[in-house]
């Protein structure tokens, strides 16, 4: 006997889901916030995460600073917003001192230069980081002499984690010529 073999009956194609709010006419795949590419499908509150030195507690007091002063709800997709909205959230983003959100909250309180409190994000925050490690360098305190030769510097443990870039049980060049440290010498 031949069984007859059923040819399989391909699945028909479902229409593509189409995501909230892009029924709308204004609405933007893309929005920039702060200097960073967001897309338009996400809630405000969420796409204040992608930017650069705002962390989840920083967003949530930034987005109830925006709902405050631009009577913007944290939960709308920010494809919706207008250009002159995604303005004024920057205008507040790049100043959040001055919109109540609490100093402790702030990444550069007391900062050297200025020696005033205040929040920098994005290409700022960079900037001012590299700066911090350069100064700290120039002085060869212990944390910039751990970050000269590429070693840990908050103290964690080196024997096992953070070996990019050298053999296991190899001391760099770079280090022994600098610290003076001998060379080890082999068993007999």
């Amino acid at each position: 006997m031949v069984k007859k073999v059923e040819k399989e009956k391909k699945p028909k194609k479902k229409p593509a889901k189409k995501e909230p709010g892009e029924e709308k006419e204004n609405f933007r795949g893309i929005v920039r916030i702060a200097g960073k590419d967001v897309k338009g499908q996400k809630k405000l509150l969420n796409s204040l995460l992608h930017v650069k030195g705002i962390g989840h507690s920083v967003a949530v007091s930034a987005s109830k600073a925006i709902e405050r002063e631009l009577k913007i709800d944290p939960n709308i997709p920010v494809g919706e917003l207008t250009e002159k909205q995604v303005e004024d959230i920057d205008k507040i983003l790049f100043d959040l001192k001055s919109y109540n959100v609490p100093r402790f909250m702030l990444n550069r309180r007391g900062d050297f230069n200025t020696g005033t409190d205040r929040h920098v994000i994005m290409n700022d925050l960079i900037f001012d980081m590299s700066q911090d490690v350069d100064r700290e360098k120039k002085l060869f305190s212990w944390k910039g002499f751990r970050h000269t030769f590429g070693q840990k510097v908050r103290g964690q443990k080196t024997r096992n984690t953070g070996r990019h870039g050298m053999a296991v049980g190899v001391l760099r060049k770079s280090i022994i010529a600098a610290t003076g440290a001998k060379k080890p010498e082999a068993k007999k």
